[in-house]
């Protein structure tokens, strides 16, 4: 079935800036994604993210700037004349049409040969070939989906865009096709470049993630590697939750930094911060964070915090989340896996907070509020 759909082109945007009457939606956007590469495009709503897959697709010009597909110069050509198609949130299919018809219906528009033919193909690619007779009020939402995305592939694109594709499923489906979209796209090769405002479906899919803020990318790499090592503050609260304790730095080696934070000492290796003087934000992820009843005993690996209170308790099922107040630091986040037993079970009880020093990372911006 492979040879179903051509290999993927590569994909490249040059110093793209577009402006609107009274803002501007991307400010000079450099891009390279790999043929055959399944890249994620992930922030928040109004970053830009839609208006670039718009760009690509041809639905909107840049202000300035280039786009290409395969080396080919795409930036003025029409929207049906790029080798590239969009699936969106909405699957848009034709309720009176079966769904080989809905599949065959740009094929048949564009007088391609054996159109049911091409559409039957589609269909067994995503698992739908025992479905091609039904309307699509007869299939779930999860199938509808497969359906768009024949839709998609049977014009044979080098490059796929997706558009919040399963923003309109539940949980439970939303997951399910996370795994089949993935399997779908290592099958067929292409390219495929998904915009999402969900941090979980980017990092679960996506062999490289760009977290896009304000017209501009942030960060970009692999999920693991941008979960890991953050470099600012705003990468570090969307993708995941974080800690961050602010300060000016106090103890410097050539293997740590140090900063005091209402008498609490906080380190981060050198190695693991972005930047080296001043006033700094180091931050830990919440998983990599313990408390413990009795003050911990000082320790050359590990930054000790508290006493403080814990002022909330949460079950989200695969772990208990604790909300921790430590006076003149704030509020620290703590996950503690569920084994069966609660470490702590009751609101009020007084707590040290600690984790590893090599578990910390330290940003290359300061949070908002703590610039001065």
């Amino acid at each position: 079935m492979k040879e179903f759909v051509p290999a993927g082109a590569d994909l490249e945007l040059r110093g793209i800036r577009k402006e609107f009457p009274g803002f501007t939606a991307i400010e000079d956007l450099d891009l390279h994604i790999p043929a055959g590469e399944f890249f994620a495009l992930l922030g928040p709503s109004g970053c830009g993210k839609t208006t670039t897959l718009r760009i690509i697709a041809g639905l909107e010009e840049p202000t300035r700037g280039q786009v290409l597909i395969g080396g080919q110069d795409v930036t003025y050509t029409k929207p049906h004349e790029r080798p590239v198609n969009t699936v969106f949130q909405s699957y848009a299919l034709f309720p009176h049409m079966t769904i080989l018809e809905n599949v065959a219906f740009g094929l048949r528009q564009r007088k391609i040969a054996d159109p049911l033919g091409k559409a039957r193909d589609a269909l067994n690619l995503v698992e739908l070939g025992y479905a091609a007779e039904r309307r699509p009020q007869q299939l779930s939402g999860g199938q509808q989906q497969r359906v768009a995305l024949a839709r998609a592939l049977v014009n044979r694109p080098s490059l796929l865009l997706l558009d919040e594709p399963l923003g309109a499923l539940d949980l439970k489906l939303r997951r399910q096709m996370q795994i089949e979209l993935k399997a779908i796209q290592m099958e067929v090769g292409l390219t495929f470049l998904h915009v999402t405002h969900d941090q979980e479906e980017a990092m679960d899919m996506a062999d490289t993630v760009a977290v896009m803020n304000k017209g501009r990318i942030e960060q970009m790499g692999a999920p693991e590697a941008l979960y890991e090592r953050p470099k600012t503050a705003f990468v570090a609260k969307f993708l995941g939750q974080s800690n961050i304790f602010v300060g000016e730095i106090a103890e410097q080696s050539a293997n740590s930094l140090s900063i005091n934070v209402a008498g609490n000492k906080i380190s981060v290796p050198t190695a693991r911060a972005e930047k080296t003087s001043g006033k700094i934000a180091i931050g830990v992820r919440p998983e990599k964070a313990e408390f413990h009843r009795e003050q911990p005993a000082a320790s050359a690996e590990r930054n000790i915090l508290g006493p403080g209170t814990i002022k909330d308790i949460r079950f989200t099922g695969v772990s208990n989340q604790y909300l921790i107040e430590i006076p003149n630091i704030g509020d620290i986040i703590v996950f503690a896996q569920n084994v069966g037993i609660s470490p702590v079970i009751e609101l009020g009880e007084k707590v040290w907070v600690s984790f590893k020093i090599e578990h910390a990372f330290g940003l290359a911006d300061l949070p908002a509020g703590d610039e001065d």
